[in-house]
């Protein structure tokens, strides 16, 4: 089938690179060395503690989020070292893998994927470690396979009031830049994120933004580490440098990426994720589908993640889409593989595209012969009618 105009790229990231970014992008390649290099790369390590909303340290690495997921654990733990870390779905399995092959002791905390993770089992966990024998405590604030978001100011709470001196270490990859998230006020140690997402650039670089108790642990942690070793970063980060060849282009596009958000501000990119959120659920409970967080204090704002009808298969409706309208849905992954359909709405996204997603779900429903009710797309649309209050662009925290 010949398609026209633009694909719709809508799985929960690699999101759509704007077009100010692409152009951004497409710049000769400069000397880094250069004193041009570092008036860039001091700009773009300074801007992306606005994001993280940390005074502190921001590393990055060109490499995916499970590059960062590696350096936050090889800088701070040792072999043997014993870690909890919750279940809340398929990256929170993967990243136990990363961690049990560097030897570290992982507790992993059942849960049905439904629900994020759970600050009174944190608590109860906590209260058995009379020996502090638990290093860190692992979460995924965002499940991009799942849609749900989990909780982070009550597990620090929890930690806080179990004087538990464990490291907090939280990926946000789907969420950084999508959902309110503060490394400094929710006393975050090591916050993992990668450039694909929320903040609007190719797949290609990671991030750890660090805490200085996160910084000292890494001065005794014993796991190996070269290329992901913070200290060997941050050393020539100070002029703006770093220690290999950087992704030069792609710290092109983060530059203006930065300048977009400072643009809208912060809290107004929030708000517009939280309102795409909301429209989209409205949809999916109008067609009569299941939506797979079940505790809607903990909904993402990235991505809404949906159960088929029992008996049909969820890869089949996105291939049906993806034919007929050229728009590509998240898959359901390992246990849920063929079970739900992920929507995708972060990052470059506005009202008409998420509308022009939701009636191509909505045709996809019915081409696919899956059981649901009419009036879904109508349902977002009232729902993004509703007026939406703007606070001007606030500078980003530093």
């Amino acid at each position: 089938m010949i398609h026209t105009g633009r694909h719709f790229l809508q799985i929960p990231g690699p999101t759509n690179v704007p077009d100010r970014i692409l152009r951004a992008m497409d710049s000769p390649v400069i000397d880094h060395r250069s004193a041009e290099f570092a008036s860039l790369g001091k700009e773009v390590l300074e801007g992306m503690k606005g994001i993280f909303q940390t005074s502190g340290h921001v590393i990055m690495y060109p490499a995916s989020g499970t590059g960062a997921w590696e350096a936050a654990l090889v800088n701070t733990l040792s072999p043997g070292d014993r870690v909890l870390l919750f279940e809340t779905g398929h990256f929170s399995f993967l990243w136990r893998g990363v961690a049990e092959k560097f030897g570290i002791q992982v507790d992993y905390v059942p849960g049905n994927w439904r629900r994020g993770a759970s600050a009174a089992e944190l608590e109860s966990w906590l209260a058995a470690d009379k020996g502090h024998a638990i290093k860190a405590v692992l979460v995924v604030h965002n499940e991009t396979s799942t849609g749900v978001t989990s909780r982070i100011p009550e597990l620090r709470r929890a930690l806080d009031s179990a004087r538990h001196p464990a490291l907090l270490l939280v990926d946000t990859i789907s969420s950084l830049a999508s959902i309110d998230y503060r490394h400094d006020e929710w006393g975050v140690d090591v916050t993992i994120a990668g450039s694909q997402k929320g903040l609007m650039l190719p797949p290609g670089m990671s991030f750890n933004a660090l805490s200085e108790k996160a910084l000292r642990a890494s001065e005794n942690a014993k796991l190996p580490r070269s290329y992901w070793d913070w200290q060997e970063m941050l050393k020539p980060n100070r002029s703006g440098f770093f220690p290999y060849t950087p992704p030069t282009n792609l710290l092109y596009g983060l530059r203006e990426a930065l300048i977009m958000m400072r643009e809208e501000g912060l809290a107004n990119i929030f708000r517009r994720h939280d309102r795409y959120a909301e429209a989209t659920r409205a949809a999916v409970r109008a067609w009569g589908l299941e939506i797979v967080c079940e505790e809607p204090r903990e909904y993402s704002s990235s991505l809404t993640a949906v159960f088929m009808p029992e008996g049909h298969d969820a890869d089949k409706l996105r291939a049906v889409i993806l034919e007929h309208f050229d728009m590509s849905l998240g898959a359901g992954l390992s246990k849920f593989a063929g079970k739900v359909f992920r929507i995708g709405h972060l990052g470059s996204f506005n009202d008409l595209m998420l509308a022009g997603t939701l009636c191509g779900v909505e045709m996809g429903l019915r081409l696919a012969g899956v059981p649901h009710k009419e009036g879904g797309v109508m349902a977002a649309l009232n729902s993004l009618a509703t007026p939406q209050k703007k606070s001007e662009p606030a500078a980003m925290a530093r």
